[in-house]
């Protein structure tokens, strides 16, 4: 994982509250563009451009969040970004004198809807040293002579990240328990649909495939029988660990019954796909898991292509189809590609 992300799960509701957040971000660049244009007369019509520049920046990151092994940090470097554009112009048109300095505190709303506490607190420190700088080295003896020019926006600022903070934790607790697994604390079926979607359309936009593997625990129900359900419910969670920590930082992984799982693997081909798989199942079959115990799983994999949109429906019953016959070949097998890729194809 990285600094500012714990682990893939937070990683994956970054990336859905920023598609969230991407429409509202538009609006609000459109209300501070009229809100310039009509200052045009006063300060100046080129005080557009930095907002500008600040739109740019979080278009790029848009288009390539999902290519990059840790797309946090390139959507916390495209915020720094929009919140430098927006200390040029507080600069520009008087510093601590400015109307807009009170606007630093509009980006820190969105931080706590991607970010937790330690990255909020991280782009607080980044707007309060932007500001203070801004303000003193402008127009040091404006503030010195009126403090409550920069006391009052950095105020504003403070109070907006803790109240976001607040309300998005509540928010958080009520969405993880809607989307999220409660025993292996992996995503759930329920999380699928909104993100199959935007695979779909990401792959129409850049042409890219999606690998899909679903995964079944083969002997399940006799582990629960023979040793009981508190030991199966610990072999589930270990084979849920072991998933996770073999695949790339962008790789998404479900739960999406009671020993099945499914995978998601963006720009990932068949041949690809079946070689993650492979590494999968052996990972799997290496480790021992609920306290001592030896599992295998059976895997069905299927992709899209570079020259047709990814379909969720027909590739998962692709895949489905070759899970089956993994379990009809003796389980603890791959189906549905060919195994002969290198393992370090996806990596």
């Amino acid at each position: 994982m990285s600094w500012l992300i714990d682990d893939e799960m937070d990683r994956e509701r970054m990336l859905d509250m920023d598609r969230q957040v991407a429409p509202v971000r538009r609006r609000s660049f459109i209300v501070i563009a009229a809100a310039l244009l009509i200052c045009g007369p006063w300060l100046g019509w080129w005080t557009v451009i930095p907002l500008v520049i600040a739109g740019v920046l979080f278009a790029a990151a848009d288009s390539a969040v999902h290519r990059v092994t840790y797309p946090e940090y390139l959507l916390f470097a495209a915020w720094t970004g929009s919140q430098l554009m927006i200390e040029i112009s507080v600069a520009l048109t008087g510093g601590p004198r400015s109307p807009a300095m009170a606007w630093a505190a509009i980006p820190i709303v969105t931080l706590s809807a991607r970010f937790p506490t330690r990255g909020v607190i991280l782009g607080l420190c980044v707007t309060v040293a932007m500001m203070i700088g801004v303000a003193f080295g402008v127009d040091a003896a404006a503030v010195i002579a009126h403090p409550p020019l920069l006391i009052m926006p950095l105020a504003l600022a403070i109070a907006v990240a803790i109240l976001s903070t607040a309300l998005m934790h509540s928010d958080v607790r009520h969405r993880s328990a809607a989307v999220i697994d409660q025993l292996t604390g992996m995503l759930n079926r329920n999380s699928l649909a909104d993100r199959t979607l935007e695979l779909a359309y990401q792959a129409e936009r850049t042409r890219q495939p999606v690998g899909l593997i679903v995964a079944d625990l083969d002997h399940f129900k006799l582990i629960n029988d023979t040793h009981g359900h508190a030991v199966g419910d610990a072999v589930l969670q270990d084979v849920a660990y072991m998933l996770r920590k073999q695949l790339r930082a962008f790789d998404l992984a479900y739960r999406i019954g009671g020993e099945e799982f499914l995978v998601l693997l963006p720009g990932a081909d068949l041949e690809q796909t079946a070689a993650m798989a492979e590494r999968l199942r052996r990972g799997v079959e290496a480790d021992t898991v609920g306290g001592g115990l030896r599992v295998t799983m059976s895997f069905g994999v299927a992709a899209s292509t570079r020259d047709a949109p990814f379909d969720y429906r027909a590739v998962s019953a692709e895949a489905d189809s070759a899970l089956y016959e993994a379990k009809r070949n003796g389980r603890n097998g791959v189906c549905g590609g060919l195994l002969a890729a290198p393992e370090p194809a996806l990596r």
